[in-house]
C-alpha cells in the first residue's frame, strides 16, 4: 500500500488528493484556482485516485464496500477513505465518476503553447481494482450487465443502478505483476499490468462546468493505453497557465475499453511538464490542434468524435498533418504510407466521444546508410 506521503515520491513537487486539491465528477474551467504553480521543467508527484469503491450507487463508503471483497480496513487508502467522507461536491446523475486532481498553473505557459506532459513514473497504490460494467453503457448497453444490481447503496436509494463491478486482485509471477480475474471452478484468467493516467489534460476555456467523461482538444478522458512509463502527452494550451489535471488511474486496459471501465486502480504518477512555445511546437508534433502522444518507438497521433467513423476520419487526417509537417512528406504518399504501414487503434468506445489513435513507427522514418 502507499499512503499518502508514504514510501517512494519521485517528483520535485508532491500533490495529495483531497478536498482541496480535486474536482469530482468534473474537469477544472477557467474560473479554477490552481492548486499547484511549477515551472516549465519540473516535476510533480501527485497521488491519484479511482472512484471505484467511492461511488453513490456502491454506499461512498470504502470501507464497507471493499470489505465485501475481503480487503480489511488497513488495506484502504487513507486519502480515499477521506475524500469519501468529505462535502466534495459530486451529482451521481449529473457528474462523470472520476476523481480529477488539479488545476497545476505552469509558468509561462500561454494559448497557442503546447505543454508537453512526460510519464516518468506511475507506481501501484494497492493491490487490487476493479473493472465495472454499469449503467447501461459500454459497449454492449443493451446487453451487459447481465446480472440483477450490485450495489452498496443504503435500501430504498433511488439511485441503484444495474452494474457489475468484478474485483480484481494483483499478484506478482515472474517477476511482473499481474491482474487476476477469476472465473469457474478454481481457473482464472491472468494478464501483464499496464498502468496508465486515463485522464490528463489541460483546463479548456470556458466558463461552464465541464464534464468529466468526454474527452476534447484539451485531452481529458483520452483512455489511450499507450501513456505508460516514458511516453509524453502533447496537448494545445486553452488559458493561461494551462491548468494540467490528472486522474482516471489505470492498472491496465485493453483498447476499446469495452466493459466501460478499465482496470480502475489508483496510482502515485510523477509526470514533466513543460511548455513548447508556440513558434517551435509544429516541427515536434505538426499543426497541434488536439492531443498528440509519442513514446520512444511511435508517434501518436489522435482522433475524436462522437461517431466513431468520424474519429478514425480525424485520426487519419492527423497523420497525414503530423507527415507532412514533421516529416516533408506528401499529403497522398503520406495517405499510402498510413494505408501500408500503420496501425489505427481504437483507444474506447465508452466515453461519449470516442478515440482513436494512430501508431507511427519511428524507425520507418529513420535515415538509411
Amino acid at each position: 500500500m502507499l499512503q499518502p506521503k508514504d514510501g517512494r515520491i519521485d517528483g520535485t513537487h508532491y500533490l495529495p488528493t483531497n478536498p482541496d486539491t480535486c474536482l469530482w465528477g468534473k474537469l477544472p474551467n477557467r474560473d479554477r484556482e490552481p492548486v499547484l504553480h511549477v515551472a516549465s521543467g519540473e516535476t510533480v508527484t501527485i497521488d491519484t485516485l479511482s472512484h471505484e469503491g467511492m461511488l453513490e450507487d456502491q454506499g461512498r463508503d470504502p470501507v464497507a464496500y471493499l470489505a465485501r471483497f475481503g480487503v480489511p480496513r488497513e488495506r484502504v487508502l487513507e486519502d480515499a477513505l477521506a475524500l469519501a467522507a468529505s462535502g466534495v461536491e459530486h451529482d451521481y446523475d449529473a457528474d462523470g465518476p472520476h476523481i480529477v486532481t488539479g488545476p497545476i498553473a505552469v509558468s509561462g505557459a500561454e494559448p497557442g503553447d503546447v505543454l508537453k506532459v512526460d510519464v516518468l513514473s506511475l507506481l501501484i497504490r494497492a493491490p487490487y481494482g476493479f473493472v465495472s460494467s454499469r449503467h447501461g453503457r459500454g459497449a454492449l448497453p443493451g446487453e451487459f450487465p447481465e446480472t440483477e444490481p450490485d450495489t452498496g447503496a443504503a435500501a430504498g436509494d433511488a439511485r441503484v443502478y444495474n452494474s457489475v463491478c468484478v474485483f480484481t486482485q494483483v499478484v506478482e509471477e515472474g517477476g511482473r505483476l499481474h491482474g487476476v480475474i477469476p472465473f469457474g471452478e478454481g481457473r482464472a484468467a491472468r494478464f501483464p499490468l499496464a498502468p496508465f493516467l486515463g485522464v490528463m489534460g489541460v483546463t479548456p476555456d470556458t466558463g461552464e462546468k465541464v464534464h468529466s467523461v468526454p474527452p476534447g482538444a484539451f485531452g481529458g478522458n483520452l483512455d489511450i493505453n499507450e501513456l505508460q512509463v516514458g511516453s509524453s502527452l502533447y496537448l494545445p494550451v486553452q488559458v493561461p497557465g494551462a491548468g494540467f489535471f490528472a486522474g482516471d488511474p489505470h492498472y491496465a486496459q485493453g483498447d476499446g475499453e469495452v466493459a466501460l471501465t478499465a482496470l480502475e486502480a489508483p496510482l502515485r504518477a510523477t509526470l514533466r511538464l513543460s511548455v513548447i512555445p508556440a513558434a517551435e511546437a509544429p516541427k515536434l508534433v505538426g499543426t497541434v490542434a488536439g492531443p498528440f502522444a509519442e513514446t520512444a518507438t511511435h508517434w501518436i497521433p489522435a482522433g475524436l468524435h462522437e461517431d466513431l467513423n468520424e474519429a478514425m476520419r480525424n485520426a487519419v487526417r492527423a497523420a497525414i498533418d503530423f507527415l507532412e509537417v514533421t516529416q516533408g512528406m506528401e499529403r497522398a504518399n503520406a495517405m499510402a504510407y498510413l494505408s501500408a504501414a500503420a496501425d489505427f487503434e481504437v483507444s474506447q468506445v465508452v466515453d461519449r466521444v470516442k478515440g482513436v489513435h494512430c501508431m507511427i513507427r519511428k524507425a520507418d522514418f529513420a535515415a538509411w546508410g
